[in-house]
């Protein structure tokens, strides 16, 4: 009898094993089976009263924090790691650090780390090393990161959408019958003869990219170009409309991690639609809430394995302005040899680029020209250690954005070289 029920056992076990074997080759669902995961994380970024922000001393917070949202991608090849941050920015040796941290954490390289941030003003500038609540953010996230790991969900599909966002985006820098910049729109603007200007040249798309187990969302990416701010300086740490309209669209879709990336807004706010009256923040932000919803319900879905996903990398070395470029350690950073890096994620026939700095938007609509064969999406405000970044012919049509700039012509073709390698152009002629 025991001999009997082991040898049926045996068969039964052997059974078993080669079913499962013919299940995943004939691409029966196994558990896990396309080899790539997401980890997601969620963290709190709010300075203390009494910190320095980048306009003004913090003296209290609003009804919404400051966040630190991201995810690790895992499966393919070396992990992946993407966050935004509710922060003004994050510069240089700052950058350095994080990018070094998440890295550790997540058990990757920092040249598969992405930091960007979203540029609401009333918030901090990681900025130095020597700042006590950075190195906190840095420490806390380091652990958050580690631990999100071993939660980490199986990716079956990505989801891909888009929206027309309307009367949010409009360029801050109208121009005239000679060419010339005729004032600084910026992103709220008391002038009603240049809020009366034609909105610009713009990016009127939000994009949204979503990862998905089986029928359900892990997150949610979108990405927007324009400045995010309403009004600041009220020395009240606040996330502005981007942040309000991303905790209205989670409401939506509550069980998946929302994350919003500012796109190349560099030349581009609300000045056309914002008079800076404060009723005009709840506006903005439902105006874009609305291009959200609108995104994920135009949103298909595609099957996706670890052969879908790619991690593509270009450093660069930017033509810097000598003066000013040596007011922070940008200058000598370049000098001793330090590029920043352009990073690309492919998922499918999804790019997604994250760029540093504030780059105008005619370099997110000529990275879209270039692969209208592709659904190309673009992250900028990454290491903003360059600060404004234009177009070659803005330096001579003048305006608030070329007058700051941390480059000098001749920084377009640097940038335009890089994208086309990371989009795989054989060669490009876009010219912004």
């Amino acid at each position: 009898m025991k001999r009997g029920l082991l040898l049926f056992f045996s068969i039964f076990t052997i059974l078993l094993h080669s079913f499962t074997v013919y299940a995943i080759g004939q691409g029966v669902p196994a558990e896990n089976s396309t080899g790539i995961s997401v980890a997601t994380f969620d963290m709190d970024v709010t300075p203390p009263i009494g910190y320095k922000m980048a306009y003004g001393t913090m003296i209290n917070s609003y009804d919404l924090s400051l966040r630190a949202k991201g995810l690790v991608l895992l499966g393919a090849g070396q992990p992946i790691v993407l966050v935004s941050f509710d922060w003004i920015g994050i510069k240089n040796e700052c950058m350095d650090a994080f990018k070094k941290t998440l890295a550790d954490a997540a058990g990757t390289t920092p040249e598969r780390v992405a930091v960007h941030s979203i540029h609401p003003h009333d918030s901090p500038y990681g900025s130095s090393l020597k700042d006590s609540f950075v190195l906190s953010v840095i420490n806390r996230l380091e652990s958050v990161v580690r631990n999100s790991l071993d939660k980490a969900i199986p990716v079956t599909h990505i989801g891909l959408g888009e929206a027309e966002v309307y009367k949010v985006a409009s360029s801050r820098r109208p121009l005239g019958p000679d060419g010339k910049v005729v004032g600084s729109r910026f992103t709220s603007c008391a002038d009603s003869a240049l809020r009366a200007e034609p909105e610009g040249v713009i990016d009127p798309i939000l994009s949204s990219v979503s990862f998905w187990n089986k029928e359900k969302p892990i997150a949610i990416l979108n990405y927007y170009a324009t400045h995010p701010q309403s009004y600041y300086r009220m020395g009240i740490a606040c996330p502005d409309y981007p942040g309000i309209a991303r905790f209205m669209f989670q409401l939506e879709v509550p069980d998946a991690l929302n994350i919003y990336f500012t796109g190349a807004g560099a030349n581009v706010g609300a000045g056309k639609y914002n008079d800076g009256s404060h009723e005009n923040r709840g506006i903005l932000a439902g105006r874009l809430a609305d291009g959200m919803k609108r995104a994920w319900l135009n949103t298909k879905r595609f099957p996706i394995t670890a052969s879908g996903v790619q991690w593509k990398v270009e450093p660069v070395s930017l033509p810097l302005d000598p003066v000013r470029s040596k007011k922070s350690t940008l200058w000598q950073r370049q000098q001793e040899g330090k590029q920043i890096d352009l990073q690309c994620l492919t998922l499918n026939h999804a790019r997604v680029l994250f760029m540093p700095g504030e780059l105008f938007v005619e370099y997110q609509l000529a990275a879209k020209k270039m692969r209208p064969d592709l659904f190309v999406v673009m992250a900028a405000y990454g290491d903003l250690g360059p600060g404004y970044i234009p177009t070659d012919i803005a330096f001579t049509q003048g305006g608030y954005e070329t007058s700051v700039a941390n480059v000098v012509p001749g920084v377009e073709p640097v940038l335009i070289n890089a994208i086309s390698k990371l989009l795989d152009v054989k060669k490009t002629e876009i010219i912004l």
